[in-house]
């Protein structure tokens, strides 16, 4: 029996690369829009940067679709290692005006240009650490009972692996992309089979020490507390009173989300229509992109960006459920987790549900590490799509057993 050999292309996975292709779409007609009124001498600069970016990151994630699960593996701790590397260069290698402005060393300048933010790359190599040594945790205590003892040992062991980014997000001042970190730390444990008999207390901990902060932000001194004697940052603490009273403080500190906020209600169902800005508000290119989408084609609009984002999370899932690895499982589970945590605190913060925190809308906010990490993400799915297929097309291939019959003569 003969087997037609299949072209890589027809291995491709086309149902995941769509809702993504038609989210970079909306991104670069949001940011058209956005710096025509805000920039509109550099529309074409920004713009064009943002689809070279793209072109970078489909190259990258086309190259990484080819990745098989032991490239992958063995390829894993220099990543993480190269990602650490790379993100001490923000403290030494900074521009004193994005500090002064944003309050966090997290982009490399050199000269006075503004680079990369590493803490978008290391995320992925996050992602992958954390699944290698999950998958090399259960092989080793594969024939022992799972018990608390071994469950705390697997949340120690992954919090090793979490602590130096923690400490250099620390250094850096940058609050929002750590929570990532915690949200994608979060997703994996819950995945690995972690008795509830530690989650329950941790999140009930967690519930209490929240709203002992809160507690404490709007009682008469808490914020000069927090400030003083805990060292909380000043910009962290306008983010927060932003949140609780976006137009209290409307003309001074709270202006961008009090904007933003007009904005989207602006839009109404269907929008103001294309290219249409009746309010100022500072970068809606990058992270208050939302405010841009929501203005222009109203609720609508919004609704069908949020749609790709669930066609795309959906997809992610079959393949994940598809593949039978366990290393693909965990990653994919991180990926999502990561993606999940940006859409809802990105959408979040802009519609006033959330603090802002700075995080990027995935594929439609401008910013080349953003996207390009996101995109090698997607290649990560595509390659475990990739093999998937691979893996089927062995399964057709092998050879019928053929049971022997022998016939004896009759006398």
């Amino acid at each position: 029996m003969s087997y037609q050999r299949r072209t890589f292309e027809s291995r491709i996975d086309y149902s995941l690369i769509l809702p993504v292709l038609i989210l970079l779409a909306i991104g670069v007609l949001a940011i058209y829009i956005a710096v025509s009124h805000d920039y509109p001498d550099n529309v074409w600069n920004i713009v064009g940067q943002q689809i070279a970016w793209i072109a970078v990151g489909f190259l990258i994630s086309f190259i990484v679709m080819f990745f098989n699960t032991k490239f992958l593996w063995q390829m894993t701790p220099y990543l993480y290692v190269l990602g650490l590397g790379l993100m001490v260069l923000p403290l030494i290698f900074y521009n004193d005006s994005l500090v002064a402005s944003t309050g966090a060393k997290n982009w490399i300048a050199v000269g006075g240009v503004t680079l990369f933010q590493p803490s978008e790359f290391m995320k992925i190599s996050y992602i992958l650490m954390l699944s290698r040594l999950l998958v090399q945790f259960l092989q080793k205590h594969k024939k022992e009972v799972r018990t608390l003892k071994l469950d705390f040992l697997l949340i120690f062991e992954l919090g090793l692996l979490t602590l130096p980014v923690l400490l250099l997000l620390a250094l850096q001042s940058d609050l929002g992309t750590a929570l990532v970190f915690v949200a994608i730390y979060c997703g994996i444990i819950l995945l690995s089979g972690v008795s509830w008999k530690i989650i329950l207390p941790v999140f009930l901990t967690g519930a209490v020490l929240l709203s002992a902060f809160l507690f404490i932000f709007i009682s008469d001194g808490g914020r000069a507390f927090l400030h003083n004697t805990l060292g909380m940052p000043t910009y962290q603490i306008n983010r927060i009173l932003a949140w609780l009273h976006p137009f209290d403080y409307a003309q001074t500190t709270t202006y961008q989300q009090a904007q933003g906020q007009i904005a989207i209600g602006s839009g109404g169902l269907t929008g103001q229509g294309f290219n249409v800005s009746n309010l100022l508000v500072p970068v809606r290119e990058s992270d208050m992109i939302f405010t841009v989408i929501a203005e222009d084609f109203g609720f609508l609009g919004s609704t069908l960006v949020i749609v790709l984002y669930l066609l795309l999370i959906y997809r992610m899932l079959k393949i994940t459920i598809k593949s039978n690895n366990q290393f693909y499982t965990y990653i994919s589970t991180g990926f999502i987790m990561m993606l999940l945590f940006h859409i809802f605190e990105n959408i979040g913060a802009v519609t006033g549900i959330l603090p802002l925190t700075g995080i990027p809308l995935p594929f439609i906010s401008q910013g080349g590490s953003s996207i390009i990490s996101n995109l090698i993400g997607v290649g990560l799915l595509l390659s475990f799509s990739y093999q998937n297929t691979l893996h089927d097309e062995r399964k057709e291939k092998l050879p019928l057993v053929r049971k022997k019959v022998v016939l004896k003569k009759l006398k």
